[in-house]
């Protein structure tokens, strides 16, 4: 395979891959997943470049599973003492290329104590919160693009136009005897993780319990709620399962990031609002039934199960704003209360349904 030329905006003619990049994405769950194909796609065009990420220490959970690649933990809430042992650990080192794929000010800043010598980031309408101040390079302006979409422009913006869209996250062996624990058999498998980090992205524990009703007595299938240990999640499971006719496995608080990928990789579908959970479900290739009322799943949504989504957006942007939605600027979300109500059991229930046709 012939190697992509490395090529920046306004740098001359093209020139060899670099021998380093560094990728940095600190948060949340949902963006570092979006970021992984934009590694991959690198990865393929430049298999001898060393990529380094930097990212927060939650997140690094997660990308420490994926290969190739020298993870880097940020700690977020470390404040000045973080950046000062990040430049300390960086010290002599000095990249071809920084990717900043992140807009906020505090990525920003943490980006000066990563010494490189092309900068790369947003294009100035994108560059939100004075980004392009500490860039000395920005990728093509372009509008109305999923996530995902837009950190291919930072490949585009170096020559390389091949997409890989590809995560090969390797689930480690103790992960996978985790899923295999709770999900032993060809039994069909919905997973609910019912939260999101955002208390107005989430619906209510009722209809989670109704979906769930629906999923075991129409369709045979276990019904598994999963999600992390805050009260808000503990809550909302112990909800659902004293509301729910069926019987219900609650794990919410008791798996890892790994573990539950491994759950996911044997799962059925999934089942959640727009929260990280939707893009660690593509990652571990099954349907996502995720709830868009907030947000517009065009933007945002789990990538590859973005027919599977539940999308009341449009019915939000009109009743909230009184606008029509192609007026609703791209990157805004509607996070006020009563929003999730708008989604109904039925609009849930009939998406599973026909999911479940589709597979058969």
């Amino acid at each position: 395979m012939a190697r992509a030329t490395f090529s920046l905006p306004r740098r001359g003619a093209a020139t060899a891959p670099p021998e380093s990049v560094c990728l940095l994405r600190l948060s949340a769950i949902g963006d570092t997943c979006h970021a992984i194909p934009l590694l991959r796609t690198l990865q393929r065009a430049w298999p001898s470049t060393r990529f380094t990420w930097v990212v927060g220490k939650f997140e690094a959970k997660l990308i420490g599973l994926v290969d190739g690649v020298e993870v880097i933990p940020f700690d977020k809430r470390g404040g000045l003492r973080a950046v000062r042992d990040l430049r300390a650990r960086l010290a002599g080192r000095r990249f071809d290329l920084l990717l900043q794929l992140q807009v906020a000010l505090r990525a920003s800043l943490v980006s000066l104590a990563i010494p490189a010598r092309f900068r790369l980031g947003f294009d100035r309408a994108r560059a939100y919160e004075g980004q392009w101040l500490f860039t000395n390079a920005r990728i093509a302006p372009k509008e109305r693009e999923h996530v995902l979409d837009s950190f291919f422009g930072f490949a585009e913006a170096c020559g390389v136009g091949e997409r890989v869209v590809r995560w090969d996250v390797t689930v480690p062996a103790e992960a996978r005897v985790y899923g295999e624990r709770l999900i032993p058999d060809a039994r069909p498998t919905l997973l609910i993780s019912p939260c999101s980090s955002e208390p107005t992205r989430n619906w209510m524990p009722e209809r989670y319990a109704a979906v769930a009703d629906h999923a075991v007595e129409r369709h045979d299938m276990r019904v598994i709620l999963c999600g992390g240990p805050s009260d808000a999640e503990r809550t909302m499971g112990a909800a659902i399962v004293q509301a729910a006719r069926t019987s219900v496995v609650n794990q919410i608080g008791k798996d890892t990031l790994p573990e539950l990928l491994g759950l996911m990789a044997r799962a059925t579908a999934l089942l959640c609002p727009d929260s990280g959970p939707a893009h660690m479900g593509t990652m571990a290739g099954i349907p996502v039934l995720c709830l868009h009322a907030t947000s517009n799943p065009d933007r945002s949504g789990p990538y590859l199960s973005r027919q599977w989504c539940v999308n009341r957006f449009p019915d939000v942007v009109r009743r909230f704003r009184g606008i029509a939605p192609e007026a609703m600027p791209w990157s805004d979300r509607i996070e006020e209360p009563g929003v999730m109500e708008l989604i109904s059991v039925a609009d849930v229930t009939e998406k599973l349904d026909a999911l479940l046709r589709s597979r058969a």
